[in-house]
C-alpha cells in the first residue's frame, strides 16, 4: 500500500512522492547521498532509543531529506495544486505549501523506522490529507480507543482515561522539536519549518489541552440527548 503526493506549481515545475506505508528501513545505498544533518547524533532527540553504534543515521531525517531539499528555499505561503492518491481514493486541493508539506511530512514521519514516530503508523494506513485540528484529534483518539478495546478483549487492562496517549505525545513532542532543529540547520526558506511547526502544534494540543480538544470534538460524536460528562 502506498500514498502518492504530487505538488504542482505549473506545467514545468512539479514534485512527486510515493510513500510505501510498509517499506523497509531506508539504507544509504538506496538513497541520494545523505546530508550531515541526517546523522543520528546531529540534533539528536533527547529520548531517542536507538543505539548509535548500530545506527549512524536518524531514520526519520533520512526519509525526510528529499522533501526538505526540494522545498527548503520556498516560502510557506506559495500556492500549489496538491493531489494525493491512496488505494481507495484521490484528493486534490489548491493549498499553500505549509499545509501541503505538513500533510506530506506527517505520513513520511509516521511510516519511518523511528521507533517513536512509528506509534503513529496505524493512522498512516488511513491517511487523511490536509486534516484540520479537530479531524486530527478525532482520528487520533478513535484509533487509541480502538486499540484499548482490542487490548481489553485480549485480557489486558485498557487505558480508558487516555493517560498513555498523553505520554505518547510527550515523546512525540521531543522528536518534533529535534527534527525542527535539524531542518532549521539547512532551510533558507520557511516552508518546511512552518509545516513542521504546524504539525508540532497539533501534536502539542494532545499533551497540554487534551480535555479541551475532547470538548471541541464532542459535537462530532455525541447527540444532545446522549450527553455524558467527560
Amino acid at each position: 500500500m502506498a500514498v502518492e503526493y504530487r505538488i504542482t506549481f505549473d506545467d514545468e515545475h512539479a514534485f512527486s512522492y510515493k510513500i510505501e506505508l510498509d517499506r523497509e528501513p531506508l539504507l544509504a545505498t538506496e538513497h541520494i547521498p545523505l546530508s550531515d544533518w541526517t546523522d543520528l547524533n546531529h540534533q539528536r532527540c533527547t529520548n531517542c532509543p536507538l543505539d548509535s553504534s548500530k545506527h549512524k543515521t536518524c531514520p526519520a531525517a533520512a526519509d525526510l531529506q528529499t522533501v526538505v531539499e526540494d522545498f527548503k528555499g520556498l516560502p510557506a505561503f506559495k500556492k500549489a495544486w496538491v493531489s494525493v492518491r491512496t488505494n481507495e481514493r484521490e484528493y486534490s486541493k489548491l493549498a499553500n505549501l505549509e499545509e501541503a508539506i505538513r500533510s506530506l511530512l506527517g505520513v513520511i514521519m509516521a511510516t519511518s523506522a523511528c521507533p517513536i514516530l512509528g506509534r503513529l503508523k496505524p493512522m498512516a494506513h488511513s491517511h487523511l490529507p490536509f486534516a484540520s485540528n479537530n479531524e486530527f484529534t478525532l482520528r487520533t483518539i478513535s484509533m487509541y480507543v480502538m486499540r484499548e478495546f482490542f487490548r481489553m478483549h485480549e485480557g489486558q487492562t485498557p487505558d480508558w482515561h487516555l493517560n498513555d496517549l498523553t505520554n505518547d505525545f510527550k515523546d512525540l513532542q521531543l522528536v518534533n522539536q529535534a527534527l525542527w532543529h535539524r531542518i532549521n540547520d539547512v532551510c533558507a526558506g520557511d516552508t518546511n519549518l512552518k509545516a513542521l511547526l504546524s504539525f508540532f502544534s497539533m501534536a502539542s494540543s494532545m499533551t497540554y489541552s487534551l480535555d479541551t480538544q475532547l470538548q471541541k470534538i464532542r459535537s462530532l460524536v455525541m447527540a444532545d440527548d446522549n450527553f455524558v460528562t467527560l
